[in-house]
């Protein structure tokens, strides 16, 4: 259509009298004027009317899918194919009589075509990423690394059409050249192709989510996991500062996800108390009177003293000699006063481990160790209910005669020093 349009003009121009080469350019250039025309209102018609009522059709449906396409400016893009279809269609009409000029003006559009193609791919495969990181069940996997790893092939198949066409070549035959360029590009794309292997193991044992807690000392990771791309990870540690991780660092060196902590929905509490071992005695009748009146042991001491009785009963040695037969510790009743505190604490979760053990001694005392969980993971929360407990044992264990052990201060020297010159005073 357009070449008769050219031709017709061409032939008006040879009946007025123009010359042939004169009518030839005129009638070229009015082609050209004419194409350029309907590329503008190709341009025109789709972005002023065809876009606007798929955007509008957009806003009026239901699901929410289709939004992100338009957010990410998919349907935009793809208007930008509209003039360069209008000119790969009529071009040869115009400057079919130049096999150079259309050679080139063709290799420009199939050049132009492949980066709009390109570029659709692009947005299609951020909407596509943005949906996924939205639901529920793709929540926390890396699929921003997928998405890289696909733009990143992309690229270069695009970048060898490209040149597929400016060479004039097949791209079969560039496609095949590559293989003596493998080491070439391994070198340039060692971290990408690491950090793509690294991705899909990251995946596929779900090793890493975006929102994981994260402990990598080599590297100065503590924090929350806040992006996991092709070649990084991004962790905000708790200082609110971030540190950038090489993906394939988290296959090849060790680190500690608390996710498993997150999931169970306990948080541990592991802490000791270490005691004066010159403060552990037997238990006495004045003792044994006074903790009987305490809730939380009491029904633990009427139990072991009838255990004992029958025990000591047996032996037939005299049970008021300290070293015959079985006794009660302030430092055991203090023990089983802790568990059943803990049993009955209402921020301690019950169905996980629960224990109160002795540790060996130490030059600091007797290490009575505390290992719970509480019933809730937040930081703060959990600092919280460990404090609470730990104020109420250090508090309660002078009530069971027992002295937390701590290293000789300033004063306790000072008192034991005019405690020494009271004592060597003459009289």
């Amino acid at each position: 259509m357009m070449n008769a349009f050219v031709q017709q003009i061409e032939t008006w121009l040879l009946d007025q009298g123009v010359p042939m080469a004169g009518a030839a350019g005129v009638s070229v250039a009015v082609g050209l004027v004419v194409l350029a025309t309907l590329a503008w209102a190709a341009n025109f018609i789709v972005k002023s009317i065809i876009l606007r009522l798929v955007q509008a059709a957009v806003k009026r449906s239901k699901t929410e899918l289709d939004d992100e396409f338009v957010a990410t400016g998919v349907f935009t893009r793809l208007s930008h194919l509209a003039p360069a279809l209008v000119i790969n269609t009529f071009a040869p009409g115009v400057l079919g009589r130049s096999d150079a000029v259309l050679n080139g003006v063709n290799g420009a559009v199939s050049v132009y075509l492949v980066c709009i193609w390109l570029g659709v791919l692009f947005a299609v495969l951020n909407a596509v990423q943005k949906i996924a990181e939205q639901k529920t069940r793709a929540k926390g996997v890396p699929v921003k690394g997928f998405v890289q790893a696909i733009k990143l092939v992309s690229v270069i198949v695009g970048l060898i059409l490209i040149l597929a066409v400016l060479l004039d070549k097949s791209p079969i035959y560039l496609f095949s050249g590559l293989g003596a360029l493998t080491a070439v590009l391994m070198f340039v794309f060692k971290d990408a192709i690491l950090g793509f292997v690294a991705g899909i193991q990251i995946s596929a044992n779900q090793m890493v989510r975006v929102g994981d807690w994260i402990e990598m000392p080599q590297s100065d990771a503590d924090g929350d996991v806040i992006d996991v791309s092709l070649t990084t990870v991004k962790v905000q540690n708790w200082d609110k500062t971030i540190t950038t991780i090489p993906t394939y660092d988290l296959i090849s060196k060790s680190f500690r996800n608390w996710r498993g902590m997150s999931d169970s929905g306990g948080r541990r509490i592991k802490r000791n108390l270490c005691f004066d071992a010159s403060s552990i005695q037997f238990a006495n009748e004045e003792q044994l009177k006074r903790w009987s009146h305490i809730g939380n042991v009491r029904d633990h001491l009427a139990a072991k003293r009838e255990e004992i009785a029958r025990d000591n009963e047996k032996l037939g040695d005299d049970a008021n000699v300290l070293g015959n037969g079985r006794r009660l510790t302030n430092i055991g009743t203090f023990r089983a006063y802790t568990l059943n505190y803990l049993q009955h604490h209402p921020h301690i979760a019950l169905d996980k481990t629960l224990l109160v053990r002795q540790l060996q001694p130490t030059p600091h005392g007797l290490p009575l160790e505390i290992y719970c969980f509480v019933n809730n993971t937040a930081w703060a929360f959990y600092e919280g209910v460990q404090s609470d407990i730990f104020d109420h044992l250090l508090a309660v264990a002078k009530v069971f005669d027992l002295e937390v052990y701590q290293h000789p201060s300033g004063t306790d020297l000072s008192d034991g020093l005019e405690a020494l010159r009271d004592a060597v005073k003459p009289r």
